[in-house]
């Protein structure tokens, strides 16, 4: 008879809007193997294993485990930005405690690549507290940042794709909104989240791939000034009578007064100034080519939120990569990450596979050079091809009641608490000084 063990799902980090896709994948996953036991999900992250907060998902009624496909971000069982750090060792045997109190043998870590870097820690405590665990990563990030330059350990992550396909159609909206306001508003420049990784700007080019627009993009990977900025923005209105811009949040514009979160990242939407109003504030100081102002909008967390706009193509393989993580653990492949490749040739194809958490662990992949334009402020029709087929080619068809979306609501069913109360260490106490 199979040793049933049961597993814990916890989801770090900024969501997606397919970050519940994986969610679903791996709660539908596990019924398929007879060793593991009952789902429960981690309350915020990490935070709720350390807290012993286990929402059980195996108790879910079917529609709304089916909803979470169409369910965006992480109100489903939260996410968080606690960063387990190495002098925190108090938590690490905390979860410990919880993970052989509730029978855990398996635990997947949703996130990017500090969340890596968690379940690598993880899988090598339990490993020498001699606790059978199989911990296992599902990536996510909007920025597409984990992994290698070369795209050999992951071609792309859930939520990059979704972010990507918002920004093609606000890049559409925005331009028409410029043509037609251009005699008072000529300039209007659109701030893209990713901090200093530019794959979400860039990808505003598929809004307009044959260049029949006067559309800028300035990515934190492109070596331009300021002033190299307005130039090529001037050059632009004596051509054209109107410019759109797209610039990165992590774009250089010296200090904005951003904050840092848990983790080392740089909070841009907590900054004192945005890049977008600072760049609109230099365009209007030195002056346009031609009459009129230049004014900026700053989307939100709309970029990851709005479901509205995710690619069918990230949801369904944010399903697989759910999948393939369950697989992974049950199986005893625990240490990885599941990954998802793409198979060389014209037509698009994926197969799911796996690579080392210490690998990705606190990996960070930037937009590649040579898919910028020598001019600073464009990209290359190469980076199209690699982006087209992820965005997919029709919109998401939302389940409606009585005029409002129907998302997932999950029944408090929580796991008994059997520890004490634990309040994590990095709330209570600081980190030494060095």
């Amino acid at each position: 008879m199979t040793l049933r063990k049961n597993l814990v799902v916890a989801q770090s980090g900024g969501p997606t809007c397919v970050i519940n896709s994986s969610l679903r994948g791996v709660i539908e996953a596990a019924r398929e193997f007879d060793n593991i036991g009952t789902v429960y999900g981690a309350c915020h992250g990490i935070e709720g294993a350390l807290k012993e907060e286990l929402i059980d998902l195996t108790a879910q009624p079917e529609d709304e485990i089916a909803l979470l496909r169409y369910t965006p971000v992480a109100g489903s069982i939260g996410t968080c930005r606690y960063k387990l750090k190495s002098w925190q060792q108090e938590d690490f045997e905390r979860i410990v405690e919880v993970f052989k109190a509730h029978n855990v043998g398996y635990f997947l870590y949703n996130g990017g690549n500090d969340s890596m870097d968690t379940a690598n820690k993880i899988a090598l405590l339990a490993a020498e507290r001699g606790l059978e665990l199989q911990a296992v990563g599902v990536p996510k990030t909007i920025d597409n940042d984990i992994g290698d330059a070369e795209f050999k350990l992951i071609d792309h992550t859930p939520g990059y794709a979704s972010a990507a396909k918002y920004w093609v159609h606000m890049t559409q909206y925005a331009n028409e909104e410029n043509k037609g306001s251009c005699p008072a508003d000529p300039v209007l420049v659109m701030q893209a989240m990713g901090r200093k990784i530019g794959f979400i700007p860039a990808a505003a080019r598929l809004a307009d791939p044959k260049r029949e627009n006067p559309i800028l993009i300035y990515l934190a990977e492109s070596p331009r000034s300021l002033e190299q900025l307005a130039d090529q923005v001037n050059e632009t209105l004596k051509q054209a009578g109107r410019c759109v811009v797209i610039v990165s949040e992590g774009f250089n514009v010296g200090d904005v007064g951003a904050v840092k979160d848990s983790f080392g990242h740089t909070n841009f939407g907590a900054s004192k100034v945005t890049v977008a109003q600072t760049v609109v504030n230099y365009l209007n100081s030195v002056g346009l080519a031609t009459k009129g102002a230049a004014r900026c909008n700053v989307p939100g967390t709309d970029q990851r939120h709005s479901i509205g706009y995710a690619s069918t193509v990230d949801l369904d393989e944010a399903f697989r990569l759910g999948q393939k993580a369950v697989e992974l653990a049950a199986t005893g492949q625990g240490g990885y990450m599941s990954t998802i490749l793409r198979d060389p040739g014209m037509i698009y194809n994926v197969r799911y596979d796996k690579a080392p958490l210490a690998e990705v662990a606190n990996s960070e992949r930037t937009f590649p050079k040579d898919w910028i334009l020598p001019n600073g402020c464009d990209v290359s029709d190469e980076f199209l091809k690699y982006l087209k087929p992820l965005v997919g080619e029709d919109m998401l068809s939302l389940p409606m009641l009585n005029g409002r979306q129907r998302m997932t609501r999950f029944q408090p069913i929580y796991a008994d608490k059997k520890l004490s109360e634990y309040v994590p260490q990095a709330d209570r106490q600081q980190a030494p000084s060095k």
